[in-house]
């Protein structure tokens, strides 16, 4: 699934550009705040939907414009396609092969791409959100059906939130409404849990092979799905065990959760135990261990994304060389001489093949060829 190009007008601190990529490895150089990091930004919008800094849309148009547009050139289900969006005064429109959707989510899915950065490199230590943003992130590329139970399942999780805290001011719209926001949130848990514990499966064996491949140790992974709602790991296989366990924790302690003002039960309190021959990574890894796991989680999901939907993704990693050490940075070259990647990097980096590079200034792309020798 290679991308062939990228156009941006008045996007971040680009006036206009376009940019051209080779199927191999990609390199983006340049100094800090010149336009890096902005690229791969753009172009993980067709993947993901939304921005992955967490940026608001009127952030995304250059200062002084009153709309941006992107336009991105892929290869995907054997023909080039294309995809655009569009920001301006708050609103969005977003097309592929030049047919209009009708909303973003259903652009996910249409073009994969694994995006690695200095953040990811704390997954195994962070809190269970992190980790939670993984599945989410990884699963939707793959399952749309996935993606459109989680926007459910927020949803009514937003609104049952909302009545637990206007509880005492309104208590009989609680109890007149709550029972069918509920139902809405088993119903949902029903799609979610047994898709997360059926990847965090297939995350465990590539993960665990690509973890002692890369670091040479004898350490053993594990990662274990654990459910919000005190349910047995391979029971959550099951949606029937799900939805009746979710729907019953919701209904059966409801005046515990007015006194918390929150939905205490549900899979948005999911989370992945991942342990080292039994021993929890979180607590008693060390620090290359935690990023060793870490880097092996995210080449887990293109490895995953390549094998279920028979296309390999596109993988951005932003400026996470500098982050690793001689031998992590070694093995990540050498496992991606052979697909497309696109990496930011501030440093000139010794490259065992042929790259693509592309200097950054100020918001413009310039290309040239890089080559280096064994």
């Amino acid at each position: 699934m290679p991308v062939r190009a990228i156009a941006l007008t008045d996007f971040r601190n680009v006036a206009s550009a376009e940019v051209h990529f080779g199927e191999g490895v990609n390199i983006l150089v340049g100094s800090n705040a010149q336009g890096k990091t902005n690229l791969l930004e753009a172009i993980y919008l067709f993947a993901l939907g939304k921005s992955f800094r967490g940026a608001k849309e009127a952030e995304l148009v250059r200062f002084g414009a009153s709309l941006a547009a992107l336009r991105l050139d892929f290869s995907a289900g054997g023909r080039e396609q294309t995809a655009a969006i569009r920001f301006s005064g708050g609103r969005r429109s977003v097309e592929l092969n030049r047919v209009r959707l009708r909303r973003m989510s259903e652009l996910v899915g249409a073009f994969r791409a694994v995006l690695f950065c200095p953040e990811h490199l704390s997954l195994i230590k962070e809190g269970p959100a992190a980790r939670r943003g993984y599945l989410d992130i990884a699963i939707s590329q793959q399952r749309p059906m996935y993606l459109q139970a989680l926007q459910r399942y927020n949803l009514a999780l937003r609104e049952r939130n909302k009545l637990l805290k206007q509880a005492e001011e309104n208590p009989r719209l609680l109890r007149d409404t709550v029972d069918l926001w509920s139902a809405q949130l088993a119903e949902q848990a029903a799609v979610i849990a047994p898709a997360r514990l059926a990847y965090v499966r297939e995350v465990e064996q590539a993960a665990a092979r690509i973890f002692a491949e890369m670091t040479g140790e004898r350490e053993l992974p594990a990662f274990t799905y654990q459910g919000g709602f005190h349910l047995e790991a391979d029971r959550c296989a099951d949606p029937a065990a799900v939805r009746e366990r979710v729907y019953g924790l919701l209904t059966a302690h409801l005046d515990r959760e007015i006194g918390a003002g929150s939905t205490l039960w549900g899979v948005h309190r999911d989370d992945i135990a991942i342990s080292l021959n039994g021993r929890s990574a979180r607590l008693y890894g060390s620090q290359g261990q935690q990023r060793s796991l870490a880097l092996a989680m995210k080449l887990a999901e293109g490895e995953i994304c390549a094998r279920l939907t028979g296309e390999k993704p596109v993988f951005l990693f932003d400026d996470v060389l500098s982050e690793l050490d001689a031998s992590r940075r070694a093995y990540l070259l050498r496992e991606f001489a052979d697909r497309q990647v696109i990496m930011t990097t501030c440093e000139g980096v010794e490259f065992p093949f042929e790259a693509h590079v592309v200097g950054v200034e100020g918001g413009t792309y310039t290309p040239h060829t890089h080559t280096r020798e064994e």
